[in-house]
C-alpha cells in the first residue's frame, strides 16, 4: 500500500480506465499524472458525452464541467471516482479497515497483487484492490456488499508509466486557470444534536447548516467519514407524522430517511442501508451549549 500510494505521487502515468455499475452502467475515464519542474500535476477526462475535465497543478484544482462556468478551489487531490485517502494516505485507515493480502493474479495483462479490505465491524462494504506488482498502481478495484457481490467496480484497460511527462502538460498555463471559489468556511454550528453510534473509525468532521435546494428549508448539516467513504447526516425539525420512514439504494449508494418525534433525520452515502438505520437512530438532540 506504502508502495501505491508512493508510485500514484512520483511517477509519470497515463491510464484509462472503467468505472462499472451494476446496473450495466459505464463510465470512461483518462487518468494522467506527472511530475513538471517539481511540481504534481494531474488531469482527469470523463470520455463519453459532454465530458468533464479536472486539471490540478500542485494545490490549484480546477474544474471544467458543461453547463457550469469554470472554477478553481485549493486542494492537493481531485474530485473523482477513486477514494483519495486509499490511494494517498492509506495508513490514516487503519482504524476501520483490516487489510488483507489475498494472493497474485493477472489484470489488463500484468502480475497483480489482490489485497482485501474489511470494515472491522463488518458495518460497511467491503473492497477488492488489485495493484500492479512492478509500479504499485492500481489495476482494478471492486466495492462488495456484506454479501459478497460487486456493487461498483474500476477496471484499468490501459497502463503507460514513461520517463517524461506527457505532453499534454507542456499545453497547460497555470496562469490561465480559473479563478479560486472560496468554499463556506462559517463558524461550526454548536451541536444540537449527538450522534451515538457511528462504526468503528468514522467520526464527525464537519458540522453547519444547509438551505436545501428544492424546499429552500436551513437543515443541520453533519458530515461524517471513516477516510474512505463520507456519510452525510441532514437534520431538521417536522410536525409528527409529517414524513414516513423509507431508504432507496442505487447501486453502492444509499439514502435513508427517518423520523424520530419531531425530527426529520436523512443519511446519505456508500453504506449498507441497516447500518444508515443504525446512524440515524442513534441521533439524540441535546441541548446547545451556553
Amino acid at each position: 500500500m506504502d508502495k501505491m500510494a508512493a508510485a500514484l505521487k512520483q511517477l509519470n502515468y497515463q491510464i484509462s480506465f472503467v468505472l462499472v455499475q451494476p446496473n450495466g452502467g459505464f463510465e470512461p475515464y483518462l487518468w494522467r499524472h506527472a511530475i513538471e519542474d517539481g511540481v504534481e500535476v494531474e488531469h482527469l477526462s470523463l470520455q463519453n458525452g459532454p465530458g468533464r475535465e479536472i486539471v490540478r497543478i500542485g494545490d490549484l484544482v480546477s474544474y471544467f464541467e458543461p453547463n457550469v462556468p469554470a472554477y478553481s478551489i485549493r486542494s492537493t487531490s481531485i474530485n473523482g471516482p477513486l477514494p483519495v485517502t486509499l490511494f494517498r494516505q492509506p495508513e490514516l485507515l487503519n482504524n476501520s479497515y483490516d487489510f488483507v493480502v489475498v494472493g497474485r493474479s493477472r489484470v489488463a495483462g500484468r502480475s497483480a497483487q489482490q489485497i482485501r479490505i474489511v470494515s472491522k465491524d463488518r458495518s460497511r462494504y467491503g473492497y477488492n484492490l488489485w495493484l500492479d506488482q512492478d509500479t504499485g498502481l492500481l489495476l482494478k478495484l471492486d466495492m462488495m456488499n456484506l454479501q459478497g457481490e460487486p456493487l461498483e467496480q474500476v477496471q484499468v484497460t490501459s497502463l503507460h508509466v514513461t520517463p517524461e511527462p506527457d505532453e499534454y502538460f507542456s499545453r497547460i498555463e497555470a496562469e490561465k486557470m480559473p479563478d479560486v471559489v472560496l468554499l463556506n468556511e462559517a463558524e461550526p454550528v454548536p451541536g444540537r444534536w449527538k450522534v451515538n453510534w457511528l462504526p468503528a473509525g468514522m467520526v464527525e468532521v464537519r458540522r453547519d447548516m444547509h438551505r436545501l435546494p428544492l424546499t429552500g428549508k436551513m437543515v443541520d448539516y453533519i458530515m461524517l467519514s471513516d477516510g474512505l467513504i463520507d456519510v452525510s447526516l441532514y437534520l431538521q425539525a417536522v410536525e409528527p407524522g409529517a414524513s414516513e420512514n423509507g431508504w432507496l439504494k442505487y447501486g453502492a449508494n444509499t439514502l435513508l430517511s427517518l423520523q424520530k418525534g419531531p425530527l426529520e433525520i436523512t443519511v446519505v452515502g456508500k453504506l449498507p442501508p441497516q447500518t444508515a438505520n443504525a446512524i440515524a437512530n442513534s441521533v439524540q438532540y441535546i441541548e446547545a451549549p451556553q
